[in-house]
This record gives C-alpha cells, sequence and structure tokens, in this order.
C-alpha cells in the first residue's frame, strides 16, 4: 500500500486541480456532482494504477473524455491521461496506450470542434490538438524508455550475480584441486615414513616379548603414536580428497590424547566442567588441536613435568584449556613456532580468541575460547 499512496496522491492532486480549472475556466460548464464522481472515479483509478496499469488506464481516459465533454475544463483533463499513459507504457502495454491516447486526442478534437463558435479560427483548435498529441507521443516515448532501462540494470544485475556465482564455483574448483595436490604430497611424503616407524616399532615389541623382555615405556608410546598417526593421517587424506569437512576428532577423543601422552611418560588429568552438548564440528574439531598440539608441545619442551587439561562448556562460548609446570618461565620469553601459529590460526579462523604464555610459578599455558552463540 505505501507503494500505491503516491499514485493516489496524484490522482487527488489532479482532481483538485481540474475542479479548480473548472471553476475558474470562462467558457467551462457549470460543476455537477456526476462530474465529481467523474473526477473520484479517476483518482481510484490512478491509485490502482500501478497494479491495473490497463484498467486504470481505460477508466481514466473514459472519466476525462465524459468530463471534458460535459465540463469542458480545458487541457487540464488530459493531464491524467498522460500519467496513465506513462505508466501503461512502462510497465509493457503499448497497444493499449496507443489506442487510449488515440481514442483520447480523437474525442477532444472532435468535441472542440462541434463547440467551436463561428468566428473562432480552426488554427488555435489545430495548436492546441498538436500540443496535445506531442504531449502523448512523449508520454508513450518516456514510458518505453523507462521500461528498457528497468530491463537493461535488471539484465546488469544478474550478470553481476552470475559473475559472482561463477566466481565462487572457479574458487571452490580450484580449493578441490588444491586439496587433492596437498593430499598426493601427504601421501607421498608422510605415509611411507610413519608405516616404517610403525612397522620398526611393532617388530622391536615383538622381539622384545619373544625373548621374555618388557618392552619399554617408550617403545610402546612409540608404537601407540604411530598407530594413532596413520588413522588420524588416512582421515585427513579422506577429507581433503572428499567434499566433506570432518575428520571424526572431536572433544569427545580428548581421553585418548590424555592416554597416549601418559603411555609416553607425561602425567595428564583431565577436566571437564558444565555440560557436554553438540559443538559445531568446526569448534569440536579445533578444541581437539588444540589439546593434540598442546601436549605435543609439553612432552617436546617441558621436560619433567605433569599437565592439566580443563574443558569448560559455558552457553555462550567453549573454552578449552592446557597447563603444565615445566621449563618454561616468563623469564625466558618463548618463542612461537609453527604450531602455536597453527593454533592461533584455527581459533581465530572460527572467531575465538588464543591466549599463549608461560605460567608465573613455572610452566606452561595454552587457553582457547570459541564463542557458541553466533555463526563463526
Amino acid at each position: 500500500m505505501r507503494r500505491d499512496l503516491p499514485y493516489a496522491l496524484s490522482g487527488l492532486a489532479l482532481g483538485v486541480l481540474l475542479l479548480g480549472n473548472a471553476a475558474l475556466a470562462p467558457d467551462a460548464a457549470p460543476v455537477r456532482a456526476i462530474d465529481v464522481a467523474l473526477v473520484l472515479a479517476m483518482a481510484a483509478a490512478l491509485a490502482a494504477c500501478r497494479r491495473y496499469p490497463v484498467v486504470a488506464l481505460s477508466v481514466v481516459t473514459a472519466a476525462m473524455l465524459a468530463l471534458h465533454v460535459r465540463v469542458h475544463p480545458g487541457v487540464s483533463a488530459a493531464f491524467p491521461v498522460l500519467g496513465a499513459v506513462y505508466v501503461a507504457a512502462w510497465r509493457g502495454h503499448r497497444s493499449a496506450t496507443a489506442l487510449a491516447s488515440l481514442v483520447f486526442l480523437g474525442g477532444f478534437l472532435a468535441r472542440d470542434v462541434s463547440v467551436a463558435p463561428a468566428g473562432r479560427p480552426g488554427q488555435l483548435i489545430a495548436e492546441r490538438t498538436a500540443l496535445l498529441l506531442g504531449w502523448f507521443v512523449a508520454a508513450n516515448v518516456a514510458g518505453l524508455v523507462s521500461r528498457q532501462r528497468r530491463a537493461y540494470l535488471e539484465q546488469v544485475e544478474q550478470r553481476a550475480v552470475e559473475a559472482e556465482r561463477t566466481r565462487e564455483e572457479m574458487a571452490l574448483r580450484r580449493a578441490g584441486e588444491e586439496r587433492l595436490r596437498i593430499a598426493r604430497d601427504l601421501h607421498d611424503s608422510l605415509t611411507h615414513s610413519i608405516s616404517v616407524i610403525k612397522v620398526q616399532a611393532g617388530i622391536a615389541v615383538h622381539l622384545a616379548r619373544k625373548h621374555g623382555a618388557e618392552p619399554s615405556a617408550a617403545l610402546l608410546a612409540i608404537q601407540e603414536a604411530s598407530g594413532a598417526a596413520m588413522r588420524e593421517l588416512r582421515a585427513t587424506l579422506d577429507v581433503l580428497r572428499s567434499p566433506s569437512d570432518g575428520d571424526g576428532v572431536g572433544l569427545a577423543r580428548v581421553g585418548e590424547l590424555a592416554e597416549r601422552t601418559r603411555a609416553a611418560g607425561v602425567p595428564v588429568q583431565v577436566t571437564v566442567t558444565g555440560q557436554p552438548r553438540n559443538l559445531p564440528a568446526e569448534v569440536d574439531q579445533a578444541g581437539y588441536r588444540v589439546v593434540q598440539e598442546a601436549l605435543t608441545n609439553v612432552a617436546r619442551h617441558a621436560g619433567p613435568a605433569t599437565a592439566q587439561i580443563h574443558v569448560e562448556y559455558a552457553p555462550a562460548q567453549l573454552t578449552v584449556s592446557v597447563t603444565d609446570d615445566g621449563q618454561a618461565s616468563p623469564v625466558r620469553p618463548v618463542t612461537p613456532g609453527v604450531g602455536l601459529r597453527g593454533m592461533r590460526e584455527r581459533v581465530t579462523g572460527l572467531g575465538g580468541t588464543l591466549h599463549t604464555a608461560a605460567r608465573d610459578g613455572g610452566g606452561f599455558g595454552v587457553q582457547a575460547t570459541f564463542p557458541l552463540d553466533g555463526p563463526a
């Protein structure tokens, strides 16, 4: 209804103009109730002109011709018809606008000729008719030009949307090709080496048990870690080769990480607070990878130490922290390596924050916070 309001106001304004011109014109007839009804019909038709352009054009043309015949308000009777002609031409009804223009001009000229006094020169009637003809031609042309311009703008917008879609498809295709290339490189460079480590560790464990000796904890940890690495590498390669982003790891498997770290000689304690719930796959995987990388750093750099894993579920966020009591100290700042940078990229890419720093009492702490109350 708001879009129809300008048309309704235009109809009322033209109606007031017509009635005022009829009251002031010296050669106009008195305005009666039926003439006011014709003006109101014209205003109502213009109010519906946007939705029903052909019907409105027909009603306005008939009403203004009848008003011109009865009252003769002058050329102002053509103004509502010109507006309706423009809207109908803009909506693409060229035949209807041409017919309405000819009907109105013919009726207007016929009435002027029939009531013209004997001493009035025909040149004035011809000039006024020619002026109206120019106005109607201009209204038709303006409507057609506006329609062509709107069609051109719609075509430009459609091309822009198509170009954006094509660009996105090309980017996805290139991303898929890059994933396949990375998968091939990982398979060629890592799978063989890890398989050799796993096989050699398994042979060493078998030989130790064959000679009646218990394998060392470090050897068992190598065997377990290499097996887990092979499983995760296969899952990663499957992810890279397929459009799916899930690789089956998440915070539900933090306990397995803790067990493998304990087998490597680092005591680990896991604490979970809050109510565990289903998390977005990206957040769940990122939290697992943060814990995994932090425990790897503890095993490699902390020396003799114990580690604490704390997973906190809150309504609006998830907090994952890993702390240790190892050799790190605020006096000796830690230079971020590839692992810390990778963790930061994972966390910030999901809209979270990552804090890594040496603890005042000794040791190192990693804390990642992920928002859960909005899109990442």
